[in-house]
Formats: structure tokens, C-alpha cells, sequence
């Protein structure tokens, strides 16, 4: 069974939309898109906890680049 988008859980949709916004700003900010890719997936657990405690994705970026 392939995951299609409307299997996709409304929250963890959410989430990804919310990591490509975080992406977008790391890349703004002059991240290399491979490098704000790999942060994120190395940093998931974290971007997710501050995903969930209502962080906006340019509170996250601001606090994941200080």
C-alpha cells in the first residue's frame, strides 16, 4: 500500500510543510540547501518538539542558527 497524500496524517502534514519552511529560511539566511536539508533531518527530533510547543518556522530558524 503506497502512502498517498490523503493518507498522510493532517499533523504530520503539518509538520513537513512547516520543515520546508524552516528550510526556506536556512537557505534565505545563505545555508546551502544540501546543509538545511541535512540539518533538518539530523535535528528532526528537536524541529519536531519546537514544531509542537507552537514555534513559528522563523522562531526555529532564528533559534537553530543562533
Amino acid at each position: 500500500m503506497s502512502n498517498t497524500p490523503q493518507d498522510t496524517d493532517p499533523d504530520e502534514a503539518a509538520l513537513i510543510e512547516w520543515c520546508i519552511q524552516v528550510e526556506e529560511l536556512f537557505v534565505a539566511a545563505g545555508v546551502p540547501r544540501k546543509d538545511a536539508q541535512q540539518y533538518i533531518e539530523d535535528e528532526a527530533d528537536w524541529l519536531t518538539d519546537m514544531f509542537y510547543d507552537g514555534l513559528t518556522p522563523e522562531e526555529a530558524a532564528k533559534e537553530a542558527l543562533a
